[in-house]
């Protein structure tokens, strides 16, 4: 897999962020999908998952303001954040989770900052 990730930036709290990532080729077949972040000073962690059956799962902190989907079509992957909290500041990864290691890997992180 070859993951690009885009659509971080600056915005104020309580405001929204659309975040994509695009796989060079299908994700149709890929186990799960996922978005992880890392703060300064802290280790990574797990924010969304969507499976290629379409089940999701989110971190207890992102629940009711994220949303993660998957467009099959396309090879990407969103996240749409609403709702944001300084505390959501974060360098943000997607990544593709498959028991085959061609279609496993990380992308590369988009910095999302959130200001009060």
């Amino acid at each position: 897999v070859q993951l690009q990730a885009s659509g971080g930036g600056l915005v104020q709290a309580g405001g929204s962020l659309r975040l994509s990532c695009v796989n060079s080729g299908s994700i149709f077949d890929i186990a799960a999908m996922g978005w992880s972040r890392q703060a300064p000073g802290k280790q990574r962690q797990l924010v969304a998952r969507i499976t290629m059956g379409g089940s999701t799962t989110l971190t207890d902190s992102v629940k009711g303001r994220f949303i993660i989907s998957r467009d099959n079509a396309k090879n990407t992957v969103y996240l749409q954040m609403n709702s944001l909290k300084p505390e959501d500041t974060a360098v943000y990864y997607c990544h593709a989770q498959d028991p085959r290691p061609s279609r496993a890997g990380w992308g590369q992180g988009t910095l999302v900052t959130v200001s009060s």
